[in-house]
C-alpha cells in the first residue's frame, strides 16, 4: 500500500498479485490530475490493480478498481478484463478505468450544477 499526492488529492495505490511499479504509479497520478480538472474537490482516490488467477489459454490480464471520493459521494469503477485482451496491458486497463470514472464524475458535476433533471 502506498500513499502519494496528486495536485491536491490523496492517492492510495495498491498492487495485488502484481509487483508495484513506479511507472504505473506515475501514470495513475497523471490520471488523478485529469480528474481534478473535471472536479477540484476530490477528497480521496483509491486504486487497486490486481492480476486475477490465470486460466489455461488466457494471458495475464489486469483488473483495475478506482474509487473517487467527493463530498457526500463516492464513485466506484471496476474494470474487469473479461475477454478483453487489451487489458493485458496495465496502462490500457488503468486508462479504461479512469475514463469511466471521469464520465461518472462529469455526470456528478452536471447533477450538482442542476444541468440534469432528476426524476423522482
Amino acid at each position: 500500500m502506498q500513499f502519494g499526492t496528486s495536485m491536491q488529492t490523496p492517492v492510495e495505490i495498491m498492487f495485488r498479485s502484481s509487483p508495484p511499479s513506479a511507472a504505473v504509479e506515475r501514470s495513475i497520478h497523471r490520471w488523478v490530475d485529469r480528474l481534478e480538472q473535471v472536479f477540484g474537490r476530490i477528497t480521496h482516490c483509491r486504486v487497486v490493480i490486481e492480476v486475477p488467477h490465470r486460466h489455461i489459454g488466457q494471458g495475464r490480464t489486469f483488473h483495475v478498481r478506482v474509487d473517487v471520493s467527493v463530498p457526500d459521494h463516492t464513485i466506484s469503477v471496476g474494470r474487469d478484463p473479461g475477454r478483453d485482451h487489451a487489458h493485458e496491458d496495465v496502462y490500457v486497463a488503468v486508462a479504461d478505468a479512469f475514463r469511466a470514472a471521469r464520465r461518472q464524475l462529469q455526470d456528478r458535476v452536471h447533477i450538482q450544477r442542476g444541468d440534469v433533471k432528476l426524476h423522482a
